[in-house]
């Protein structure tokens, strides 16, 4: 069930063509090219070093990214609580002006 099936060539109908005929060359081998110098390994890099300004300056900018989505969220939140709220009124005032017009 798993297993892909390869589907298989349909056989030509009608004329068909021989193949080329492909002639081999035999040729003389070519020199092979210098082998390249091993490169020097790089130096290590230094470690990441974080002052006081640096890891405020992050901590800082995380709660402001944090602040600005979870803000957009409640706004999301806000605006489909208000829509369903209003669709309710909206659907018991109909209601209530259909049942009026029914007695």
């Amino acid at each position: 069930m798993f297993r892909p099936k390869i589907p298989t060539m349909p056989q030509p109908t009608g004329l068909v063509t021989p193949p080329a005929v492909i002639e081999s060359t035999v040729g003389t081998p070519a020199a092979l090219p210098p082998q390249p110098a091993p490169a020097t390994p790089a130096p290590p890099r230094p470690a990441v070093q974080l002052t006081p300004g640096t890891a405020l300056a992050l901590v800082g900018g995380g709660t402001a990214v944090v602040l600005v989505v979870g803000a957009v969220l409640v706004s999301m939140l806000l605006a489909v609580a208000v829509t369903a709220t209003s669709t309710a009124v909206c659907a018991v005032v109909i209601r209530s002006l259909l049942t009026r017009r029914a007695r």
